[in-house]
């Protein structure tokens, strides 16, 4: 790591004591074992927990409803690979020389991966507050560009619908993963004649207007 770690550790606010849980979260699976895969389920649960709170504080007045839409929107894996993205993390990503041929530095997917897996580094490393200050800087961009919360999605997906005599939208819950205290239910949403889309989310009501809002942006009738 050396050099890259240092100047990284920089643009991250922190000084690791321990730089090999960084060189782990940058390690992508096609470089071998001890890649970021673990530290990603940590790193996403960190920054639910940050962002969840954080919300309660700048929006005293939203309802339960209006909460998930907006956690929903910068927990999303875009929102991961958005930031990844703005701090080069690209530029540091540890890979096999087929993936980088493939350009893998500036696939989405794996930015958003790694940008939760340097989350769960920075957790390990200096605990709850330096995730947060992390999270907090390089998120406030996000929450400002959201502005007014636009409405709820699965209102906005079955008014779409309705417009253009389509049955009412269709919502099947296809999995369920975690313990009982922190689950992630995964649903699935059919739409006109469009193919099903499925997201995420930490209940079942979140993860319908994940759903529902990630085909309204396919659709066009959300911006991302």
């Amino acid at each position: 790591m050396g050099r890259v770690s240092a100047s990284l550790q920089k643009r991250l606010g922190h000084k690791f004591a321990d730089t090999g849980l960084l060189a782990r979260a940058l390690t992508h699976p096609s470089a071998g074992t001890g890649n970021y895969q673990r530290f990603e389920f940590l790193g996403d649960r960190v920054l639910g927990l940050v962002v969840a709170r954080w919300l309660l504080d700048l929006f005293p007045q939203a309802d339960e409803g209006e909460l998930a839409i907006r956690y929903n929107a910068l927990v999303r894996k875009e929102a991961c690979a958005d930031v990844a993205g703005r701090i080069g993390l690209g530029d540091h990503v540890i890979m096999g020389s087929g993936e980088e041929k493939a350009g893998g530095r500036k696939k989405p997917a794996i930015l958003g991966d790694v940008c939760e897996a340097v989350i769960a580094a920075l957790y390990l490393d200096g605990g709850l507050e330096v995730a947060r200050r992390f999270i907090e800087a390089e998120w406030v961009h996000l929450v400002e560009k959201s502005g007014k919360v636009q409405q709820d999605a699965k209102t906005a997906l079955q008014e779409w619908a309705q417009a253009r005599g389509h049955s009412v939208p269709s919502y099947s819950l296809t999995g369920r993963t975690g313990p009982d205290h922190a689950p992630e239910f995964t649903v699935e949403v059919q739409a006109g004649k469009e193919a099903p889309l499925r997201a995420k989310g930490s209940s079942k009501r979140q993860a319908e207007q994940a759903a529902a809002q990630a085909m309204l942006e396919k659709l066009g009738v959300w911006s991302q």
